[in-house]
């Protein structure tokens, strides 16, 4: 893993997520790239250049709070950036090579009965790079035990199980690959390539109406501290989001997340 990319937020959780975004980057010998997106809309005329002061209010944000850190020496690119959200994201992703980004659930929001806000939220469904939701308040420690779920293992996709395999290369932790047979289960969801077969440890099998109340049924006795799951159109998320946020009551976790692309 060699590019890391973090977007910052305003909330009280920023410098503790940053933080560990440097430890996981530390780790990994990367470099971390550290943005805002901003978006401004003005009247014809006006005579301030509002894009200029934000851009400039924006960058001394970040430069603060980075200063506020123990950088334990990686190399940390801090970028103000301007234009939609989704998009900005994925061009920066692109120009540097982005492994992973590193999401904190409510970059913005404070609403506490939400999970993911709005800005994670949309990050997570509306893009297809490899993301890792850090729960608020989390310290970085290397991973032991990680736990995907999938209700269909067939890979179309290269490179997809790119992000796993790495933390897998790198911390060596035990992958238990929980297979969930939903309603909508077809024959072969359930056939390993040689590929995920070589990551996981352990198999296990469960029947359940989703993704999540199969982890929910099995999460005990697995005691991981990483979930693994994918985006997919009847995916892991499906249904318990609609505005890209997701609320505890439907989801939460105090675990990090590690959400990989699709794999078809």
């Amino acid at each position: 893993m060699n590019n890391i990319l973090v977007p910052v937020g305003s909330s009280k959780n920023a410098s503790s997520h940053l933080q560990y975004a440097i430890d996981l980057a530390h780790s990994f010998n990367a470099k971390l790239f550290v943005v805002q997106v901003y978006n401004v809309y003005t009247k014809a005329g006006t005579m301030v250049n509002v894009d200029a002061i934000i851009q400039r209010e924006s960058k001394a944000y970040l430069d603060d709070l980075v200063s506020k850190t123990d950088t334990k020496g990686v190399d940390i690119m801090v970028k103000s950036l301007k234009g939609d959200l989704i998009d900005t994201i994925e061009l920066a992703c692109k120009a540097a090579n982005v492994d992973l980004i590193v999401i904190e659930p409510r970059t913005n929001s404070i609403k506490e009965e939400l999970f993911l806000g709005k800005t994670s939220g949309k990050i997570i469904k509306q893009t297809q790079i490899p993301a890792l939701i850090v729960p608020e308040g989390t310290v970085f420690k290397p991973f032991a035990q990680v736990l995907m779920a999938v209700k269909s293992a067939i890979i179309r996709k290269d490179d997809v199980l790119a992000p796993l395999k790495q933390f897998k290369d790198h911390f060596k932790p035990i992958i238990n690959l929980l297979l969930v047979r939903t309603h909508y289960y077809n024959e072969g969801d359930f056939d390993l390539n040689d590929e995920l077969q070589s990551l996981v440890t352990n198999v296990i099998h469960s029947e359940n109406p989703t993704t999540y109340q199969g982890v929910l049924e099995h999460y005990r006795e697995n005691n991981p501290d990483m979930l693994c799951v994918v985006r997919r159109k009847r995916g892991f998320f499906n249904k318990i989001w609609e505005n890209n946020t997701i609320l505890k009551k439907d989801f939460n976790s105090t675990i990090p997340v590690l959400v990989l692309s699709e794999l078809k």
